[in-house]
């Protein structure tokens, strides 16, 4: 492969440069694909519309039309690649989007690659398999026994490309992603500032998140460095309790604290309701090193927009 740069990629000369197709190159799958472009790969995006196609090609990566579900489809990509990264989202959906864009859209892939073999292959995976309550920690080696529906869905996907890869040495590789964050997206802060967030019970329950940009890294990182077969926990250093992080918030922004509700029924939830401290340490023994070690760092210049939109209104409103 490629000599890497620890934590931030790696750079490729014209010997060991390489052509990397990212299936689902959409929030994730783009930042890691400017970074490879960046190292001096070729990339190759693969979206469902010819819309989100035109966001690739404005990033300036090849983008190509297609659905990982169909073979026809796949069959149709300009190869050869050297290795594939699977980003792929099943847009927010339920058991049965799971199933056919996680499960079934994972054996369509090992079809199509049986006859386009690769040097490696990266699958993005959640912590959500990790189904424990009891506040420890978790890392690689404990059991992943979810909970939730679409949580087994992704562990009888990670199941599949685990059998590939000891039955016929399938290059591949498995990150399990923690709740991911970055621009625009933020799911309990976006709640929080709508006024929409609520604390469950008394708030003790641990939430585990990374920042998108390295959740990019991360891919690429595992894209170099880890082994076949091989899985890794994609998470920060600083799992946080919900009533810590959103107390962080208010005393930021300086809005009252949000009302707290009964602990949601767990069957209510699609991938379960867990309490655990997801470690990172195999991850960063592959020389990965986040630039975001706590949403701290990462949601203060989020939390600096919101403030300085909040000023210029009340200034707007002043001058008025």
């Amino acid at each position: 492969m490629v000599a890497s740069v620890p934590g931030a990629g790696f750079r490729a000369d014209e010997r060991n440069r390489m052509r990397v197709l990212i299936l689902g190159c959409g929030y994730v799958g783009m930042a890691a694909g400017r970074q490879l472009l960046g190292a001096g790969h070729s990339v190759v995006g693969v979206r469902r519309t010819a819309e989100a196609v035109g966001e690739l090609r404005a990033a300036e990566i090849e983008g190509a039309i297609g659905d990982l579900t169909r073979r026809a489809d796949l069959d149709r990509l300009d190869g050869p690649f050297d290795a594939v990264i699977n980003t792929v989202s099943s847009s927010r959906g339920g058991a049965a989007e799971y199933r056919e864009v996680y499960l079934e859209g994972t054996r369509t892939v090992l079809d199509w690659l049986r006859d386009h073999p690769v040097q490696r292959y990266v699958y993005t995976s959640s912590t959500s398999v990790y189904a424990q309550v009891d506040g420890s920690w978790v890392d690689e080696s404990s059991p992943a026994l979810a909970s939730g529906e679409t949580g087994r869905l992704l562990r009888d996907t990670e199941d599949l490309l685990l059998a590939a890869a000891r039955e016929r040495a399938f290059p591949a590789v498995i990150l399990r992603v923690a709740g991911i964050y970055g621009p625009g997206r933020g799911f309990l802060f976006q709640q929080f500032l709508k006024g929409e967030a609520r604390i469950s019970g008394e708030g003790r329950r641990f939430i585990n998140m990374v920042h998108r940009d390295d959740v990019a890294t991360a891919l690429v990182t595992v894209l170099e460095r880890g082994e076949s077969g091989g899985i890794f926990n994609c998470v920060d250093d600083a799992p946080v309790t919900q009533a810590e992080f959103l107390g962080w918030v208010t005393d930021h922004l300086g809005r009252p604290m949000p009302p707290s509700v009964p602990e949601p029924d767990p069957g209510t939830r699609k991938r379960g309701l867990s309490h655990k401290r997801v470690s990172n340490e195999r991850l960063r023994g592959l020389g990965w090193i986040p630039r975001f070690p706590s949403w701290r760092e990462g949601y203060a210049p989020w939390v600096a927009e919101v403030l300085a939109a909040e000023q210029n209104r009340q200034a707007g409103a002043t001058e008025a």
